[in-house]
């Protein structure tokens, strides 16, 4: 009788201890921690990086009109700003981004739940997602010119090749991460086919699929870029990459340096205004995220 009281004991101490690693605790991280933590260092390495831009055009390392001081760039950027341009500028290439970004998805997504769960059309398309990932997507630009002319179609046209492979591929890699034990789980239940699909595949591919729509992103805005440097046109308005073609064009380098900056700024803004809350959110449903 002891005996069994005894092992009764030690299941109830297992799951116990098994309920205690399963409970997860999230604490409301403090406003002090996120500002030191999250906030102060990449502003301190702005500062560090725009000292030692200021010390290189002092030692004159170079002419000036090859590296410009951090003033002039900022002169650049306060001109455009009174002139009423600069959120104009952004704005256009931004909407161009996101536009093209929603289409990739849109399209990328059903072609790489297909690719992942249909053998014979992995086995035929693909290899050929994988090659048109790794293709510049610069290559695309002087077709696409051809083929739609220079309207922003061929924008659209630029960003959809550069951006859908890698949704495709990043849905694929997660569908094959998905352990068996779940999809057999779900087919006890009922959850067969477009069901199982939605409620079963998709959700525990969900971390590699974010990994994909993140690198879709990338491929996007950088697509971008090179279809606005190359497709110059009043008809298609002053983006980002056509500013720093004109810079170009003008041996204007603080403008060059300026439209550098506005590119990774937006690129950087875009990660963490609406990619890096989607994986926090995506982690600690899962429980890989301990502070909130």
């Amino acid at each position: 009788m002891a005996s069994t009281e005894t092992k009764a004991d030690d299941l109830a101490g297992l799951e116990a201890g098994l309920d205690a690693l399963d409970a997860v605790q999230v604490r409301r991280t403090p406003a002090r921690e996120i500002l030191l933590n999250k906030v102060l260092p990449p502003i301190v390495a702005v500062v560090l990086v725009v000292l030692v831009w200021q010390v290189l055009v002092w030692a004159k390392v170079t002419d000036d009109y090859k590296l410009p001081p951090p003033a002039a760039v900022w002169d650049s950027l306060t001109d455009m700003w009174v002139q009423g341009t600069l959120l104009e500028v952004i704005w256009t290439s931004v909407s161009r981004g996101l536009f093209g970004f929603v289409m990739a998805v849109a399209i990328g997504t059903p072609l790489g739940m297909l690719v992942a769960r249909v053998r014979l059309v992995r086995a035929a398309i693909g290899p050929i997602l994988s090659g048109l990932q790794s293709l510049p997507s610069v290559a695309w630009v002087a077709p696409a010119i051809i083929w739609l002319g220079l309207d922003d179609k061929t924008m659209y046209a630029v960003i959809l090749l550069g951006a859908v492979p890698s949704v495709a591929n990043g849905l694929v890699s997660g569908v094959d991460q998905v352990p068996p034990l779940f999809l057999r789980a779900g087919r006890t239940i009922g959850a067969t086919g477009l069901r199982g699909t939605i409620h079963i595949v998709l959700p525990a591919a969900l971390p590699g699929y974010l990994a994909g729509l993140k690198q879709g992103w990338a491929f996007s805005w950088r697509s971008l870029m090179a279809a606005e440097i190359i497709a110059s046109s009043p008809d298609l308005g002053l983006g980002l990459g056509q500013l720093l073609e004109n810079g170009r064009n003008n041996f204007d380098m603080p403008g060059i340096f300026l439209a550098i900056l506005l590119i990774l700024f937006v690129g950087i803004a875009i990660d963490l205004l609406i990619f890096s809350p989607l994986e926090r959110r995506v982690l600690r449903s899962r429980g890989l995220l301990v502070k909130s």
